[in-house]
């Protein structure tokens, strides 16, 4: 039964990747990921918030796998980012995919961090 939780989760998670990346990315006219980043950075967030309720108490097990692994899971991306942080370095915008690595981990780290901080003042 838990598979089908984390399914679940990846079926809404990964469309809503593939849907939130273009929209994000329609907005700007740049060879920056900013999709990719958007979505990495929301999911890093929601799943600091999904595993501090977890942590304090206020949800269960098959919520963190529905929405953790399953949702999260699909809707950030490690393999997307690494290949257009190599695809900026490779066409020369070395900058850019320095400033890509370092913008998303620390970005990603915060959120989550953000994210397990609001669970635990919601739900302590």
């Amino acid at each position: 039964m838990n598979w089908l939780l984390v399914v679940v989760g990846a079926a809404v998670g990964a469309p809503l990747r593939y849907l939130t990346d273009r929209a994000v990315q329609s907005r700007h006219d740049t060879v920056f990921p900013w999709g990719t980043f958007a979505v990495n950075i929301a999911g890093s967030l929601i799943l600091g918030v999904v595993t501090g309720a977890v942590m304090a108490g206020a949800t269960s097990s098959p919520i963190q796998l529905l929405i953790g692994t399953g949702l999260c899971g699909a809707l950030t991306t490690y393999s997307t980012f690494s290949y257009e942080t190599l695809r900026l370095a490779e066409t020369g915008a070395r900058l850019l995919a320095a400033a890509n690595i370092a913008a998303s981990i620390m970005a990603a780290l915060g959120a989550a961090f953000v994210g397990t901080a609001l669970a635990g003042a919601v739900w302590s």
